[in-house]
Protein backbone atom coordinates (compact mmCIF):
# COMPACT_ATOMS: atom_id res chain seq x y z
CA UNK A 1 0.00 0.00 0.00
CA UNK A 2 1.46 3.33 -1.04
CA UNK A 3 0.77 6.19 1.40
CA UNK A 4 -1.39 8.88 -0.16
CA UNK A 5 0.89 11.76 0.85
CA UNK A 6 4.27 10.18 0.07
CA UNK A 7 6.36 12.29 -2.30
CA UNK A 8 7.55 10.49 -5.44
CA UNK A 9 11.25 11.23 -4.96
CA UNK A 10 12.08 9.96 -1.46
CA UNK A 11 13.17 6.47 -2.49
CA UNK A 12 16.80 6.08 -1.46
CA UNK A 13 19.59 3.55 -1.85
CA UNK A 14 20.29 1.23 1.11
CA UNK A 15 23.65 2.90 1.82
CA UNK A 16 21.99 6.33 1.90
CA UNK A 17 19.36 5.13 4.35
CA UNK A 18 21.92 3.52 6.64
CA UNK A 19 24.14 6.63 6.69
CA UNK A 20 21.17 8.94 7.33
CA UNK A 21 19.89 6.98 10.31
CA UNK A 22 23.38 6.26 11.62
CA UNK A 23 23.77 10.05 11.84
CA UNK A 24 20.42 10.27 13.63
CA UNK A 25 21.69 7.64 16.06
CA UNK A 26 24.84 9.67 16.76
CA UNK A 27 22.72 12.74 17.56
CA UNK A 28 19.92 10.98 19.47
CA UNK A 29 20.51 12.67 22.83
CA UNK A 30 17.69 13.43 25.22
CA UNK A 31 15.62 10.24 25.14
CA UNK A 32 12.58 9.37 22.99
CA UNK A 33 10.97 12.80 23.17
CA UNK A 34 14.02 14.55 21.77
CA UNK A 35 14.64 11.73 19.26
CA UNK A 36 11.09 11.94 17.90
CA UNK A 37 11.35 15.72 17.65
CA UNK A 38 14.60 15.35 15.67
CA UNK A 39 12.97 12.93 13.22
CA UNK A 40 10.00 15.25 12.83
CA UNK A 41 12.16 18.31 12.25
CA UNK A 42 14.26 16.82 9.44
CA UNK A 43 12.06 14.23 7.74
CA UNK A 44 8.62 15.83 8.16
CA UNK A 45 9.09 19.59 8.41
CA UNK A 46 12.21 20.04 6.26
CA UNK A 47 12.15 17.20 3.70
CA UNK A 48 8.39 16.43 3.65
CA UNK A 49 8.69 12.63 3.62
CA UNK A 50 5.17 12.49 5.09
CA UNK A 51 2.63 15.04 6.22
CA UNK A 52 2.57 16.28 9.80
CA UNK A 53 -0.87 14.75 10.33
CA UNK A 54 0.23 11.33 9.12
CA UNK A 55 3.33 11.45 11.29
CA UNK A 56 1.18 12.26 14.34
CA UNK A 57 -0.98 9.22 13.66
CA UNK A 58 1.98 6.96 13.09
CA UNK A 59 3.40 8.16 16.41
CA UNK A 60 0.09 7.34 18.09
CA UNK A 61 0.12 3.81 16.63
CA UNK A 62 3.68 3.13 17.74
CA UNK A 63 2.98 4.54 21.19
CA UNK A 64 0.34 1.84 21.61
CA UNK A 65 2.61 -0.93 20.30
CA UNK A 66 5.42 -2.26 22.54
CA UNK A 67 8.96 -1.15 21.84
CA UNK A 68 10.91 2.15 21.75
CA UNK A 69 8.75 4.36 19.55
CA UNK A 70 11.63 6.49 18.22
CA UNK A 71 13.38 3.37 16.95
CA UNK A 72 10.14 2.03 15.47
CA UNK A 73 9.56 5.33 13.67
CA UNK A 74 13.04 5.03 12.16
CA UNK A 75 12.17 1.57 10.84
CA UNK A 76 8.88 3.01 9.53
CA UNK A 77 10.64 5.85 7.71
CA UNK A 78 13.17 3.37 6.32
CA UNK A 79 10.33 1.22 4.97
CA UNK A 80 8.88 4.26 3.23
CA UNK A 81 12.22 5.14 1.63
CA UNK A 82 13.54 1.67 0.81
CA UNK A 83 11.18 -1.17 1.64
CA UNK A 84 12.05 -3.85 4.18
CA UNK A 85 15.77 -3.56 3.49
CA UNK A 86 15.55 0.17 4.11
CA UNK A 87 13.55 -0.40 7.28
CA UNK A 88 16.08 -2.85 8.67
CA UNK A 89 19.05 -0.60 7.83
CA UNK A 90 17.33 2.47 9.29
CA UNK A 91 16.66 0.69 12.57
CA UNK A 92 20.15 -0.79 12.67
CA UNK A 93 21.81 2.56 11.96
CA UNK A 94 19.77 4.33 14.64
CA UNK A 95 20.55 1.83 17.41
CA UNK A 96 24.19 1.09 16.51
CA UNK A 97 25.93 4.18 18.03
CA UNK A 98 24.16 3.77 21.38
CA UNK A 99 24.87 0.04 21.44
CA UNK A 100 28.59 0.50 20.80
CA UNK A 101 28.82 3.30 23.37
CA UNK A 102 26.97 1.18 25.92
CA UNK A 103 29.48 -1.62 25.37
CA UNK A 104 32.31 0.88 25.91
CA UNK A 105 30.71 2.28 29.08
CA UNK A 106 30.13 -1.22 30.39
CA UNK A 107 33.85 -1.94 29.97
CA UNK A 108 34.73 1.39 31.61
CA UNK A 109 32.36 0.74 34.51
CA UNK A 110 33.81 -2.70 35.13
CA UNK A 111 37.37 -1.39 34.88
CA UNK A 112 37.21 1.94 36.72
CA UNK A 113 33.72 2.57 38.15
CA UNK A 114 32.03 5.97 38.22
CA UNK A 115 32.72 6.89 41.82
CA UNK A 116 35.31 9.54 40.97
CA UNK A 117 34.11 13.05 41.98
CA UNK A 118 35.42 14.39 38.66
CA UNK A 119 33.33 11.93 36.66
CA UNK A 120 30.34 12.59 38.88
CA UNK A 121 30.65 16.32 38.11
CA UNK A 122 30.73 15.67 34.36
CA UNK A 123 27.74 13.31 34.56
CA UNK A 124 25.78 15.89 36.56
CA UNK A 125 26.25 18.40 33.74
CA UNK A 126 25.18 15.83 31.18
CA UNK A 127 22.00 15.13 33.14
CA UNK A 128 21.05 18.80 33.41
CA UNK A 129 21.49 19.27 29.66
CA UNK A 130 19.48 16.15 28.87
CA UNK A 131 16.57 17.49 30.92
CA UNK A 132 16.73 20.75 28.94
CA UNK A 133 16.62 18.80 25.67
CA UNK A 134 13.59 16.86 26.87
CA UNK A 135 11.70 20.03 27.87
CA UNK A 136 12.37 21.70 24.52
CA UNK A 137 11.33 18.55 22.67
CA UNK A 138 8.03 18.36 24.58
CA UNK A 139 7.28 21.89 23.37
CA UNK A 140 8.25 21.16 19.76
CA UNK A 141 6.16 18.00 19.59
CA UNK A 142 3.19 19.47 21.46
CA UNK A 143 2.80 22.52 19.22
CA UNK A 144 2.21 20.25 16.22
CA UNK A 145 -0.23 17.90 17.95
CA UNK A 146 -2.27 20.19 20.25
CA UNK A 147 -3.80 22.28 17.47
CA UNK A 148 -7.34 22.39 18.95
CA UNK A 149 -8.76 23.26 22.33
CA UNK A 150 -10.21 19.76 22.68
CA UNK A 151 -6.79 18.19 22.14
CA UNK A 152 -5.21 20.53 24.68
CA UNK A 153 -7.90 19.49 27.16
CA UNK A 154 -7.17 15.81 26.54
CA UNK A 155 -3.44 16.39 26.98
CA UNK A 156 -4.04 18.09 30.34
CA UNK A 157 -6.40 15.34 31.51
CA UNK A 158 -3.90 12.68 30.40
CA UNK A 159 -1.15 14.47 32.30
CA UNK A 160 -3.33 14.60 35.41
CA UNK A 161 -4.18 10.91 35.11
CA UNK A 162 -0.53 9.98 34.68
CA UNK A 163 0.50 12.14 37.61
CA UNK A 164 -2.08 10.38 39.77
CA UNK A 165 -0.66 6.99 38.86
CA UNK A 166 -3.13 5.77 36.23
CA UNK A 167 -1.56 3.31 33.78
CA UNK A 168 -0.79 4.61 30.32
CA UNK A 169 -3.04 2.09 28.49
CA UNK A 170 -6.33 3.33 30.01
CA UNK A 171 -5.14 6.94 29.72
CA UNK A 172 -4.46 6.66 25.99
CA UNK A 173 -7.61 4.61 25.36
CA UNK A 174 -9.78 7.21 27.11
CA UNK A 175 -8.06 10.05 25.22
CA UNK A 176 -8.66 8.36 21.88
CA UNK A 177 -12.28 7.39 22.56
CA UNK A 178 -13.13 10.80 24.00
CA UNK A 179 -11.74 12.67 21.00
CA UNK A 180 -13.54 10.32 18.59
CA UNK A 181 -16.82 11.02 20.41
CA UNK A 182 -16.23 14.77 20.47
CA UNK A 183 -15.32 14.94 16.78
CA UNK A 184 -18.38 12.91 15.71
CA UNK A 185 -20.84 15.16 17.54
CA UNK A 186 -21.29 13.08 20.70
CA UNK A 187 -19.87 15.73 22.97
CA UNK A 188 -21.92 14.81 26.04
CA UNK A 189 -20.75 11.20 26.00
CA UNK A 190 -17.14 12.34 25.56
CA UNK A 191 -17.45 14.85 28.39
CA UNK A 192 -18.89 12.17 30.70
CA UNK A 193 -15.91 9.88 30.03
CA UNK A 194 -13.46 12.73 30.65
CA UNK A 195 -15.19 13.67 33.92
CA UNK A 196 -15.20 10.05 35.10
CA UNK A 197 -11.47 9.79 34.37
CA UNK A 198 -10.77 12.97 36.33
CA UNK A 199 -12.90 11.77 39.26
CA UNK A 200 -11.18 8.39 39.31
CA UNK A 201 -7.72 9.99 39.33
CA UNK A 202 -8.65 12.35 42.14
CA UNK A 203 -10.08 9.49 44.19
CA UNK A 204 -7.14 7.12 43.65
CA UNK A 205 -4.31 9.65 44.04
CA UNK A 206 -1.66 8.71 46.61
CA UNK A 207 1.34 11.01 47.20
CA UNK A 208 3.53 8.03 48.04
CA UNK A 209 3.33 6.56 44.54
CA UNK A 210 6.00 8.89 43.17
CA UNK A 211 8.98 8.10 45.34
CA UNK A 212 12.04 8.24 43.12
CA UNK A 213 14.76 5.66 42.94
CA UNK A 214 17.59 6.66 45.24
CA UNK A 215 21.07 7.11 43.81
CA UNK A 216 22.95 3.86 43.60
CA UNK A 217 26.33 3.20 45.04
CA UNK A 218 28.86 1.58 42.75
CA UNK A 219 29.66 -2.05 43.40
CA UNK A 220 31.83 -3.82 40.85
CA UNK A 221 31.36 -7.46 41.76
CA UNK A 222 30.04 -9.30 38.71
CA UNK A 223 28.06 -12.47 39.25
CA UNK A 224 28.63 -14.71 36.22
CA UNK A 225 28.20 -17.96 38.15
CA UNK A 226 24.49 -17.81 38.88
CA UNK A 227 23.55 -20.57 36.47
CA UNK A 228 22.59 -18.08 33.78
CA UNK A 229 22.60 -19.05 30.12
CA UNK A 230 22.30 -17.26 26.80
CA UNK A 231 18.79 -18.69 26.56
CA UNK A 232 17.61 -17.08 29.80
CA UNK A 233 19.29 -13.80 28.82
CA UNK A 234 17.53 -13.90 25.44
CA UNK A 235 14.15 -14.57 27.06
CA UNK A 236 14.67 -11.69 29.49
CA UNK A 237 15.39 -9.34 26.61
CA UNK A 238 12.47 -10.62 24.53
CA UNK A 239 10.13 -10.18 27.50
CA UNK A 240 11.38 -6.63 27.89
CA UNK A 241 10.88 -5.88 24.20
CA UNK A 242 7.31 -7.17 24.29
CA UNK A 243 6.42 -5.28 27.48
CA UNK A 244 7.87 -1.87 26.60
CA UNK A 245 4.50 -0.14 26.36
CA UNK A 246 4.36 3.63 26.63
CA UNK A 247 8.11 4.17 26.88
CA UNK A 248 11.19 2.37 28.10
CA UNK A 249 10.53 3.22 31.77
CA UNK A 250 7.71 0.66 31.81
CA UNK A 251 10.16 -2.17 31.08
CA UNK A 252 12.47 -1.44 34.03
CA UNK A 253 10.59 -3.52 36.66
CA UNK A 254 10.35 -6.55 34.34
CA UNK A 255 14.07 -6.68 33.57
CA UNK A 256 14.90 -5.93 37.20
CA UNK A 257 12.72 -8.85 38.29
CA UNK A 258 14.71 -11.25 36.12
CA UNK A 259 18.21 -9.77 36.50
CA UNK A 260 18.16 -8.96 40.22
CA UNK A 261 15.54 -11.13 41.89
CA UNK A 262 15.03 -14.27 39.81
CA UNK A 263 18.49 -14.94 38.39
CA UNK A 264 20.68 -12.85 40.70
CA UNK A 265 22.93 -11.67 37.87
CA UNK A 266 23.58 -8.32 39.56
CA UNK A 267 22.74 -6.22 42.59
CA UNK A 268 20.03 -3.59 42.58
CA UNK A 269 22.72 -0.91 42.80
CA UNK A 270 24.43 -2.23 39.68
CA UNK A 271 21.10 -2.34 37.87
CA UNK A 272 20.44 1.32 38.68
CA UNK A 273 23.95 2.27 37.60
CA UNK A 274 23.23 0.74 34.19
CA UNK A 275 20.10 2.86 33.81
CA UNK A 276 22.05 5.98 34.76
CA UNK A 277 24.74 5.23 32.17
CA UNK A 278 22.22 4.62 29.39
CA UNK A 279 20.57 7.95 30.13
CA UNK A 280 23.80 9.66 29.05
CA UNK A 281 23.85 8.09 25.59
CA UNK A 282 22.36 8.97 22.20
CA UNK A 283 20.10 5.92 22.25
CA UNK A 284 16.73 4.60 23.43
CA UNK A 285 16.78 4.13 27.21
CA UNK A 286 16.31 0.37 26.84
CA UNK A 287 19.92 0.19 25.67
CA UNK A 288 20.66 -0.31 29.39
CA UNK A 289 19.73 -3.93 28.65
CA UNK A 290 23.18 -4.30 27.04
CA UNK A 291 24.71 -3.54 30.44
CA UNK A 292 22.38 -6.04 32.13
CA UNK A 293 23.16 -8.71 29.55
CA UNK A 294 26.86 -8.57 30.36
CA UNK A 295 26.13 -9.38 34.00
CA UNK A 296 23.93 -12.26 32.86
CA UNK A 297 26.33 -14.00 30.46
CA UNK A 298 29.36 -11.86 29.69
CA UNK A 299 29.91 -10.10 26.38
CA UNK A 300 27.83 -12.71 24.53
CA UNK A 301 24.98 -11.90 26.89
CA UNK A 302 25.34 -8.19 26.10
CA UNK A 303 24.85 -8.92 22.39
CA UNK A 304 22.06 -11.45 22.86
CA UNK A 305 19.88 -9.36 25.17
CA UNK A 306 20.22 -6.32 22.88
CA UNK A 307 19.12 -8.40 19.90
CA UNK A 308 16.16 -9.79 21.84
CA UNK A 309 14.89 -6.51 23.25
CA UNK A 310 14.95 -4.74 19.85
CA UNK A 311 13.54 -7.73 17.94
CA UNK A 312 9.83 -6.84 18.44
CA UNK A 313 10.49 -3.22 17.43
CA UNK A 314 11.91 -4.44 14.10
CA UNK A 315 9.30 -7.13 13.50
CA UNK A 316 6.18 -5.04 14.10
CA UNK A 317 7.08 -2.74 11.21
CA UNK A 318 9.03 -5.05 8.89
CA UNK A 319 6.34 -7.76 9.04
CA UNK A 320 3.23 -5.75 9.87
CA UNK A 321 3.88 -2.62 7.80
CA UNK A 322 0.77 -3.02 5.63
CA UNK A 323 -1.47 -3.42 8.66
CA UNK A 324 0.06 -0.36 10.34
CA UNK A 325 -0.33 1.67 7.12
CA UNK A 326 -3.98 0.64 6.80
CA UNK A 327 -4.61 1.83 10.36
CA UNK A 328 -2.86 5.15 9.68
CA UNK A 329 -4.80 5.69 6.42
CA UNK A 330 -8.21 4.71 7.86
CA UNK A 331 -10.18 7.96 8.11
CA UNK A 332 -12.58 6.50 10.65
CA UNK A 333 -9.67 6.03 13.07
CA UNK A 334 -8.09 9.47 12.62
CA UNK A 335 -10.01 11.15 15.43
CA UNK A 336 -9.19 8.24 17.74
CA UNK A 337 -5.47 8.42 16.86
CA UNK A 338 -5.44 12.21 17.22
CA UNK A 339 -6.78 11.78 20.75
CA UNK A 340 -4.08 9.22 21.52
CA UNK A 341 -1.42 11.62 20.19
CA UNK A 342 -2.75 14.31 22.54
CA UNK A 343 -2.63 11.81 25.41
CA UNK A 344 0.95 10.94 24.54
CA UNK A 345 1.87 14.62 24.78
CA UNK A 346 0.45 14.74 28.30
CA UNK A 347 2.34 11.60 29.29
CA UNK A 348 5.72 12.84 28.09
CA UNK A 349 5.18 16.22 29.73
CA UNK A 350 4.70 14.52 33.10
CA UNK A 351 7.76 12.36 32.45
CA UNK A 352 9.82 15.48 31.81
CA UNK A 353 8.66 17.02 35.10
CA UNK A 354 9.32 13.82 37.05
CA UNK A 355 12.84 13.65 35.62
CA UNK A 356 13.43 17.32 36.39
CA UNK A 357 12.66 17.01 40.11
CA UNK A 358 15.45 14.63 41.20
CA UNK A 359 18.00 15.87 38.64
CA UNK A 360 17.90 19.67 38.91
CA UNK A 361 18.49 19.71 42.66
CA UNK A 362 20.90 22.63 43.11
CA UNK A 363 21.66 26.12 41.82
CA UNK A 364 24.53 24.97 39.61
CA UNK A 365 22.33 22.33 37.98
CA UNK A 366 19.53 24.84 37.50
CA UNK A 367 21.84 27.39 35.87
CA UNK A 368 23.21 24.75 33.48
CA UNK A 369 19.64 23.66 32.70
CA UNK A 370 18.57 27.23 31.85
CA UNK A 371 21.70 27.88 29.78
CA UNK A 372 21.22 24.63 27.87
CA UNK A 373 17.57 25.47 27.24
CA UNK A 374 18.56 28.91 25.93
CA UNK A 375 21.13 27.44 23.54
CA UNK A 376 18.70 24.80 22.27
CA UNK A 377 16.19 27.49 21.28
CA UNK A 378 18.74 29.94 19.87
CA UNK A 379 21.13 27.63 17.99
CA UNK A 380 19.43 25.72 15.17
CA UNK A 381 21.88 23.16 13.83
CA UNK A 382 21.84 19.40 13.53
CA UNK A 383 24.66 19.19 16.09
CA UNK A 384 23.07 21.39 18.74
CA UNK A 385 22.17 18.47 21.01
CA UNK A 386 25.70 17.06 21.07
CA UNK A 387 27.17 20.54 21.60
CA UNK A 388 24.81 21.23 24.51
CA UNK A 389 25.48 17.88 26.20
CA UNK A 390 29.26 18.11 25.97
CA UNK A 391 29.32 21.81 26.87
CA UNK A 392 27.21 21.18 29.96
CA UNK A 393 29.62 18.47 31.07
CA UNK A 394 32.59 20.83 30.70
CA UNK A 395 30.84 23.65 32.58
CA UNK A 396 29.84 21.33 35.41
CA UNK A 397 33.41 20.04 35.67
CA UNK A 398 34.82 23.59 35.80
CA UNK A 399 32.30 24.52 38.51
CA UNK A 400 33.43 21.51 40.56
CA UNK A 401 37.12 22.33 40.14
CA UNK A 402 36.69 26.04 41.00
CA UNK A 403 34.17 25.84 43.83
Amino acid sequence: MEPMDKPADIRQRPAQIFRRFLRFGCLAWGGPVAQIAMLRQELVEEEKWVSSERFNRALAVYQVLPGPEAHELCVWFGMIAGGRTGGFLAGLGFMLPGFLLMLALTWFYLSFGIGSPVLQAVFTGFQSAVIALIFSAVHRIGKHILVKGSLITLALLSALATFCGTGFIPVLAVAGITNALWMTGRRIAGAVIAILLTAYCTWSFSPGMFSNLSPATTTLEVNLESGSSLGSVFLTGLKGGLLTFGGAYTVIPFIQQDAVICHGWMSNEQFLDGIALSGMLPAPLIIFSTFVGYFGAGWSGAFIITLAIFLPAFCFTLIGHRVIESVIENNSLHHFLDGIAAGVTGLIAVTAIQLFQPTINGWSNFIIFIAALFVVYQVKTKFTAAFVILGAGVISLLYYLIF
